[in-house]
Protein backbone atom coordinates (compact mmCIF):
# COMPACT_ATOMS: atom_id res chain seq x y z
CA UNK A 1 0.00 0.00 0.00
CA UNK A 2 1.40 3.39 -0.96
CA UNK A 3 1.88 6.24 1.48
CA UNK A 4 -1.00 8.15 -0.09
CA UNK A 5 -3.33 5.16 0.31
CA UNK A 6 -2.28 4.65 3.94
CA UNK A 7 -2.94 8.32 4.66
CA UNK A 8 -6.38 8.13 3.07
CA UNK A 9 -7.32 5.03 5.07
CA UNK A 10 -6.14 6.63 8.32
CA UNK A 11 -8.09 9.83 7.60
CA UNK A 12 -11.26 7.85 6.90
CA UNK A 13 -10.83 5.83 10.10
CA UNK A 14 -10.43 8.98 12.19
CA UNK A 15 -13.50 10.57 10.64
CA UNK A 16 -15.55 7.50 11.54
CA UNK A 17 -14.32 7.72 15.12
CA UNK A 18 -15.06 11.41 15.59
CA UNK A 19 -17.73 12.22 18.19
CA UNK A 20 -21.12 12.80 16.62
CA UNK A 21 -21.03 16.51 17.53
CA UNK A 22 -18.23 17.02 15.01
CA UNK A 23 -20.61 16.04 12.20
CA UNK A 24 -23.82 17.51 13.56
CA UNK A 25 -25.56 20.40 11.81
CA UNK A 26 -23.94 23.50 13.36
CA UNK A 27 -26.22 25.19 15.88
CA UNK A 28 -24.16 27.81 17.61
CA UNK A 29 -23.10 30.21 14.86
CA UNK A 30 -26.45 32.01 14.81
CA UNK A 31 -26.40 32.95 18.50
CA UNK A 32 -24.76 36.30 17.93
CA UNK A 33 -21.81 37.71 19.85
CA UNK A 34 -18.31 37.33 18.52
CA UNK A 35 -19.13 33.87 17.20
CA UNK A 36 -21.58 35.26 14.65
CA UNK A 37 -20.50 35.55 11.04
CA UNK A 38 -21.37 39.26 10.99
CA UNK A 39 -18.70 39.91 13.63
CA UNK A 40 -15.94 38.41 11.52
CA UNK A 41 -13.48 40.39 9.43
CA UNK A 42 -14.07 40.25 5.67
CA UNK A 43 -10.95 39.75 3.59
CA UNK A 44 -11.17 40.36 -0.16
CA UNK A 45 -9.73 38.03 -2.76
CA UNK A 46 -6.06 38.63 -3.38
CA UNK A 47 -2.69 36.93 -3.34
CA UNK A 48 0.41 36.58 -1.22
CA UNK A 49 3.92 35.31 -1.68
CA UNK A 50 4.49 32.21 0.48
CA UNK A 51 7.82 31.56 2.13
CA UNK A 52 8.12 28.40 0.02
CA UNK A 53 6.30 28.54 -3.27
CA UNK A 54 6.57 27.83 -6.93
CA UNK A 55 9.63 28.46 -9.05
CA UNK A 56 10.03 32.11 -9.87
CA UNK A 57 8.41 33.26 -6.64
CA UNK A 58 4.88 33.27 -7.99
CA UNK A 59 2.18 34.61 -5.70
CA UNK A 60 -0.59 32.31 -4.48
CA UNK A 61 -4.19 33.37 -5.10
CA UNK A 62 -6.54 33.44 -2.12
CA UNK A 63 -10.32 33.64 -2.53
CA UNK A 64 -12.37 36.07 -0.44
CA UNK A 65 -13.16 34.76 3.04
CA UNK A 66 -14.09 35.79 6.57
CA UNK A 67 -11.85 35.37 9.60
CA UNK A 68 -12.43 35.69 13.33
CA UNK A 69 -11.06 39.02 14.49
CA UNK A 70 -9.44 37.42 17.55
CA UNK A 71 -8.41 33.93 18.68
CA UNK A 72 -11.00 31.72 20.37
CA UNK A 73 -10.99 32.36 24.12
CA UNK A 74 -11.12 29.97 27.05
CA UNK A 75 -14.61 31.23 27.84
CA UNK A 76 -15.86 30.55 24.32
CA UNK A 77 -14.33 27.08 24.33
CA UNK A 78 -15.96 26.41 27.70
CA UNK A 79 -19.36 27.05 26.06
CA UNK A 80 -18.45 24.44 23.45
CA UNK A 81 -17.52 21.87 26.10
CA UNK A 82 -20.76 22.38 27.99
CA UNK A 83 -22.70 21.68 24.80
CA UNK A 84 -20.38 18.89 23.60
CA UNK A 85 -19.20 16.83 26.60
CA UNK A 86 -17.39 14.34 24.35
CA UNK A 87 -14.65 16.96 23.95
CA UNK A 88 -14.09 17.51 27.67
CA UNK A 89 -10.62 16.55 28.85
CA UNK A 90 -12.06 13.72 30.97
CA UNK A 91 -13.94 12.29 27.99
CA UNK A 92 -11.93 12.99 24.84
CA UNK A 93 -10.55 9.89 23.12
CA UNK A 94 -6.76 9.62 23.13
CA UNK A 95 -6.74 9.31 19.34
CA UNK A 96 -7.86 12.93 19.16
CA UNK A 97 -5.44 14.55 21.56
CA UNK A 98 -2.29 14.18 23.61
CA UNK A 99 -2.39 14.02 27.40
CA UNK A 100 -1.70 17.77 27.58
CA UNK A 101 -5.19 18.66 26.32
CA UNK A 102 -6.49 21.51 28.55
CA UNK A 103 -4.01 20.30 31.17
CA UNK A 104 -3.79 23.64 33.00
CA UNK A 105 -7.55 24.02 33.46
CA UNK A 106 -8.71 23.66 37.06
CA UNK A 107 -11.26 21.05 36.07
CA UNK A 108 -13.02 19.54 33.08
CA UNK A 109 -15.44 22.50 33.05
CA UNK A 110 -13.38 25.00 35.03
CA UNK A 111 -11.29 27.28 32.80
CA UNK A 112 -10.50 29.68 35.64
CA UNK A 113 -11.69 33.09 36.80
CA UNK A 114 -13.08 35.88 34.64
CA UNK A 115 -9.63 37.18 33.76
CA UNK A 116 -8.53 33.77 32.47
CA UNK A 117 -11.71 33.33 30.44
CA UNK A 118 -10.67 36.25 28.22
CA UNK A 119 -7.36 34.63 27.29
CA UNK A 120 -6.95 32.51 24.15
CA UNK A 121 -7.69 28.86 24.66
CA UNK A 122 -4.56 26.76 24.22
CA UNK A 123 -3.54 23.14 24.78
CA UNK A 124 -6.01 22.29 22.02
CA UNK A 125 -5.49 19.61 19.40
CA UNK A 126 -6.24 20.12 15.72
CA UNK A 127 -9.16 17.69 15.99
CA UNK A 128 -10.68 19.69 18.85
CA UNK A 129 -10.14 23.03 17.12
CA UNK A 130 -11.81 21.73 13.98
CA UNK A 131 -14.77 20.40 15.97
CA UNK A 132 -15.22 23.75 17.70
CA UNK A 133 -15.24 25.65 14.41
CA UNK A 134 -17.76 23.21 12.93
CA UNK A 135 -20.00 23.76 15.95
CA UNK A 136 -19.83 27.47 15.21
CA UNK A 137 -20.81 26.84 11.59
CA UNK A 138 -17.27 27.65 10.49
CA UNK A 139 -13.96 25.92 9.76
CA UNK A 140 -10.28 26.37 10.43
CA UNK A 141 -8.54 28.77 8.03
CA UNK A 142 -6.21 27.30 5.45
CA UNK A 143 -2.52 28.05 5.75
CA UNK A 144 -2.77 30.30 2.68
CA UNK A 145 -5.66 32.23 4.23
CA UNK A 146 -3.87 32.63 7.54
CA UNK A 147 -0.61 33.78 5.94
CA UNK A 148 -2.49 36.14 3.64
CA UNK A 149 -4.20 37.79 6.63
CA UNK A 150 -0.97 37.81 8.64
CA UNK A 151 0.92 39.69 5.92
CA UNK A 152 -1.06 42.84 6.73
CA UNK A 153 0.23 45.55 9.02
CA UNK A 154 -1.95 48.17 10.70
CA UNK A 155 -1.91 50.32 7.56
CA UNK A 156 -0.99 48.06 4.63
CA UNK A 157 -2.70 44.92 3.38
CA UNK A 158 0.62 43.44 2.33
CA UNK A 159 3.56 44.55 4.45
CA UNK A 160 5.54 41.34 3.97
CA UNK A 161 8.26 43.20 2.07
CA UNK A 162 8.57 45.93 4.70
CA UNK A 163 11.77 45.26 6.70
CA UNK A 164 10.47 47.26 9.68
CA UNK A 165 7.29 45.16 9.82
CA UNK A 166 9.26 41.91 9.66
CA UNK A 167 11.64 43.08 12.40
CA UNK A 168 8.67 43.95 14.61
CA UNK A 169 7.20 40.48 14.12
CA UNK A 170 10.49 38.88 15.11
CA UNK A 171 10.50 40.97 18.30
CA UNK A 172 6.92 39.93 19.06
CA UNK A 173 7.73 36.25 18.58
CA UNK A 174 10.85 36.54 20.72
CA UNK A 175 8.85 38.15 23.51
CA UNK A 176 6.03 35.61 23.45
CA UNK A 177 5.37 34.12 26.89
CA UNK A 178 6.27 30.45 27.24
CA UNK A 179 3.31 29.87 29.56
CA UNK A 180 -0.25 31.18 29.61
CA UNK A 181 -0.69 34.06 27.14
CA UNK A 182 -2.40 37.33 27.97
CA UNK A 183 -5.91 38.42 27.06
CA UNK A 184 -7.06 38.64 23.45
CA UNK A 185 -7.69 41.95 21.73
CA UNK A 186 -4.83 43.88 23.30
CA UNK A 187 -2.95 44.25 20.02
CA UNK A 188 -3.82 46.81 17.36
CA UNK A 189 -6.00 45.55 14.47
CA UNK A 190 -4.34 45.09 11.11
CA UNK A 191 -5.62 46.62 7.88
CA UNK A 192 -8.38 43.98 7.72
CA UNK A 193 -9.48 44.50 11.33
CA UNK A 194 -7.91 41.25 12.56
CA UNK A 195 -6.03 41.22 15.88
CA UNK A 196 -3.47 39.01 17.61
CA UNK A 197 -2.16 37.13 14.59
CA UNK A 198 1.35 37.69 15.87
CA UNK A 199 2.90 37.56 19.31
CA UNK A 200 0.07 36.04 21.34
CA UNK A 201 -0.15 32.36 20.36
CA UNK A 202 0.67 30.12 17.44
CA UNK A 203 -2.49 29.11 15.59
CA UNK A 204 -3.81 25.96 13.96
CA UNK A 205 -4.63 25.94 10.25
CA UNK A 206 -6.75 23.38 8.45
CA UNK A 207 -3.83 22.12 6.38
CA UNK A 208 -0.99 22.61 8.88
CA UNK A 209 0.49 19.25 7.85
CA UNK A 210 0.89 20.29 4.22
CA UNK A 211 4.54 20.94 5.06
CA UNK A 212 5.18 17.43 6.40
CA UNK A 213 7.42 15.22 4.27
CA UNK A 214 6.04 11.78 3.44
CA UNK A 215 8.38 8.80 3.25
CA UNK A 216 8.05 8.69 -0.54
CA UNK A 217 8.68 12.42 -1.13
CA UNK A 218 12.02 13.04 0.55
CA UNK A 219 14.01 13.34 -2.62
CA UNK A 220 14.29 16.71 -4.29
CA UNK A 221 11.98 17.45 -7.17
CA UNK A 222 9.41 20.07 -7.95
CA UNK A 223 6.21 21.48 -6.49
CA UNK A 224 5.18 20.51 -2.96
CA UNK A 225 7.79 17.74 -2.63
CA UNK A 226 10.59 20.19 -3.42
CA UNK A 227 9.21 22.80 -1.02
CA UNK A 228 8.89 20.29 1.80
CA UNK A 229 12.41 18.97 1.23
CA UNK A 230 13.79 22.49 1.53
CA UNK A 231 12.00 23.09 4.82
CA UNK A 232 13.59 20.02 6.37
CA UNK A 233 17.17 20.49 5.21
CA UNK A 234 19.99 22.99 5.53
CA UNK A 235 19.12 24.60 2.20
CA UNK A 236 15.87 25.98 3.62
CA UNK A 237 17.01 29.59 3.48
CA UNK A 238 18.22 29.18 -0.10
CA UNK A 239 14.81 28.01 -1.31
CA UNK A 240 12.85 30.62 0.63
CA UNK A 241 11.19 33.58 -1.03
CA UNK A 242 12.79 35.82 1.60
CA UNK A 243 15.73 34.37 3.50
CA UNK A 244 15.53 37.22 6.04
CA UNK A 245 11.91 36.52 7.02
CA UNK A 246 12.71 34.83 10.33
CA UNK A 247 9.12 35.19 11.56
CA UNK A 248 7.81 33.11 8.65
CA UNK A 249 10.53 30.50 9.19
CA UNK A 250 9.36 30.14 12.80
CA UNK A 251 5.73 29.64 11.76
CA UNK A 252 6.63 26.99 9.21
CA UNK A 253 8.92 25.24 11.70
CA UNK A 254 6.21 25.11 14.38
CA UNK A 255 3.64 23.70 11.94
CA UNK A 256 6.12 21.10 10.68
CA UNK A 257 6.55 19.79 14.23
CA UNK A 258 2.83 19.24 14.85
CA UNK A 259 0.50 16.28 14.52
CA UNK A 260 -3.27 16.38 14.75
CA UNK A 261 -3.04 15.30 18.40
CA UNK A 262 -0.46 17.91 19.41
CA UNK A 263 -1.14 20.36 22.23
CA UNK A 264 0.97 23.31 23.38
CA UNK A 265 0.52 26.03 25.97
CA UNK A 266 1.24 28.54 23.23
CA UNK A 267 -0.95 27.01 20.48
CA UNK A 268 -4.49 28.23 19.93
CA UNK A 269 -6.76 28.86 16.96
CA UNK A 270 -9.42 31.02 15.32
CA UNK A 271 -12.09 30.13 12.78
CA UNK A 272 -12.83 31.14 9.21
CA UNK A 273 -15.62 30.79 6.68
CA UNK A 274 -15.96 31.36 2.96
CA UNK A 275 -17.20 34.72 1.77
Amino acid sequence: MTTAMRAAVLALALLLLLPSTAHAVPRHGARGGRGAVAAMASLPAGSYRPLYGRAGGERVAVAAFRLDRMPVTRGEYLDFLRANPAWRRDAIRPVFSEAGYLATWRGALDAGDAELLDRPVTEISWFAARAYCAWRGKRLPTMDEWEYAAAASETRRDASADPAFVRRLVALYAGRAATTPGAVGRGAPNAYGVRDLHGLVWEWTADFNSVIVADDSRSTGSGVAERDHQIFCASAAIGAADATNYAAFLRYAVRAGLTGRSTMRTLGFRCAIGA
